[in-house]
């Protein structure tokens, strides 16, 4: 498998496919009154087009050849340990914050004003889940 475009197809297919097929065993309800399946079957499903979408692009245009960046995997996974290990030990806000600080570093350029802005935007997301939907995370 050398084509890049065609490999993340069918990669967004097996994700979707992996949380979509076990979402049908829990109740779906109805949009009115949402069982715990319907969102992640709609999740899922939306992934799925979009999968199918790049697998069906990938056949018009020119293959991209397949290479991985270990940096920015190990970067990845750094962030996202980094997530949960300062979530852990001091609240999920910081947890948020040395995410997006340390994501980025994977990205072509880094600039400290914007992963501010990301924060910000994604602490806010957070705070209105909590104060709008009630979900319980542990912010403070």
């Amino acid at each position: 498998m050398k084509d890049q475009n065609l490999l993340r197809g069918l990669f967004l297919m097996a994700i979707a496919l992996a949380f979509g097929i076990p979402a049908l065993r829990y109740p779906i309800g109805e949009f009115g009154r949402a069982g715990p399946g319907l969102f992640p079957l709609m999740v899922s499903g939306l992934l799925l087009l979009v999968g199918i979408a790049t697998v069906v692009r990938a056949r018009f245009i020119a293959p991209v050849p397949m290479h991985f960046n270990v940096r920015n995997i190990g970067l990845i996974l750094g962030a996202l340990c980094a997530f949960a290990l300062v979530s852990l030990l001091l609240n999920m806000t910081a947890g948020i914050v040395a995410l997006v600080f340390v994501a980025t570093a994977a990205g072509s350029n880094y600039s400290v004003m914007r992963n501010i802005k990301i924060s910000v935007g994604l602490l806010a997301i957070a705070f209105a889940f909590v104060k709008f939907l009630g979900v319980n995370l542990p912010l403070y």
